[in-house]
């Protein structure tokens, strides 16, 4: 059994609460905000204990693995106090806004022999766990080239003032808008790439805020980002991550023998398929889409949003991990890797066309249902 706080009460907490509670083997002992009236409401909502602030939580010995849910501007500070109180983190996306901090928090973690691990943790669930398989059996033959969207369409403009979580919470529009799209949803690709293609070593492309004013304000958060990806194996990933574009969530693997695709990277029973090429009478043609059964068992999750994730898989992977003591899928220097990738995304391009890699990762070992 592992004790479990969340600090960080907001919108994003009711999906991990709503899918935490198929986890017997994890216990959530507490849940804390910096307003301490969100915090009791989002207790009484799930039926959980609320603490009188984040620092009491933390100062509760019986806690082992800290949650953290803040807002993204406050990931760095509450990560730190809870690595200092000797708790295990596993934080929201991103790990940090800045990479110098992002770096830090990874020493300290390493420097105390704790776990930590962020999300998103997609690259768990059967959709990617599928793709990533039919990598492996070369099922289209070598990759060659990825195709990756993260396009949301024209946000600003939706009836996202109406939008609340289970527990009323409203969606978080400024930080959306004022982080930027590429911090705040690049990382449910860009966390799928490295582990089937390998490091990160360069990236070329454009990013900029093409549409300033969003929730009745002026900002310069990222809305438009195309990178292009340049892998040590030799693997090119261009990636779209837009506020502009038409929504479009889609991933294409393209190899020398055909395509693998799935439809949405937001769903973890997103249909995966495979479309090979073939010489028929001396012409080249594409057989029809074949769909490719998923791995794992999928299921339908119990709360309001536009996706369907278990949010918690990757609080039970770090869990399991720390008590067995063996790294987390999602390593600290794994998501540090993914966490340069995106901030070079959402704000590195936007000064120059080129960017060179500083971190590095290891090799991720698929989800024991997915092999081999």
């Amino acid at each position: 059994m592992t004790d479990i706080g969340i600090i960080g009460c907001g919108f994003v907490a009711d999906y991990y609460a709503s899918t935490l509670a198929k986890y017997p083997d994890l216990e959530v002992v507490a849940v804390a905000d910096r307003d301490a009236a969100r915090a009791r409401r989002f207790a009484d909502h799930h039926g959980l204990t609320a603490a009188e602030s984040p620092s009491a939580l933390l100062a509760d010995e019986r806690i082992d693995l800290v949650v953290n849910l803040t807002n993204p501007r406050s990931h760095v500070e509450v990560t730190t106090a809870a690595l200092e109180a000797g708790k295990h983190v596993y934080s929201e996306k991103p790990l940090a806004m800045d990479l110098t901090d992002a770096v830090r928090l990874v020493e300290l973690a390493e420097s105390k022999n704790l776990q930590l691990s962020a999300a998103p943790c997609s690259l768990l669930g059967e959709s990617a766990q599928t793709l990533w398989k039919a990598i492996r059996d070369k099922r289209v033959g070598t990759t060659r080239l990825v195709y990756a969207e993260m396009d949301d369409g024209l946000v600003h403009q939706m009836p996202y003032r109406h939008w609340t979580s289970s527990a009323g919470a409203p969606w978080p529009a400024r930080d959306e808008f004022e982080v930027g799209t590429v911090i705040e949803h690049a990382g449910y690709v860009t966390s799928w790439l490295p582990a089937m293609f390998g490091p990160v070593e360069s990236i070329k492309g454009f990013a900029d805020c093409r549409i300033p004013e969003k929730d009745g304000a002026i900002t310069d958060g990222t809305d438009l980002s195309i990178g292009i990806l340049s892998f040590a194996s030799g693997v090119i990933a261009r990636v779209s991550c837009t506020l502009i574009a038409p929504h479009d969530h889609t991933l294409r693997v393209i190899g020398d023998d055909g395509v693998l695709s799935t439809h949405d990277t937001w769903f973890y029973d997103s249909k995966v398929s495979v479309r090979r090429s073939v010489n028929i009478r001396q012409r080249h043609q594409w057989l029809p889409k074949r769909r490719i059964p998923l791995v794992g068992s999928t299921q339908r999750y119990r709360y309001r949003g536009g996706h369907q994730m278990d949010f918690a898989r990757g609080v039970a992977d770090l869990a399991d991990a720390a008590a067995v003591g063996r790294p987390p899928r999602l390593s600290a220097r794994y998501c540090l890797h993914v966490n340069e990738i995106t901030l070079a995304l959402s704000s590195a391009l936007r000064g120059q066309s080129d960017y060179q890699m500083t971190t590095s990762c290891d090799p991720v070992a698929p989800m024991p249902w997915a092999m081999p």
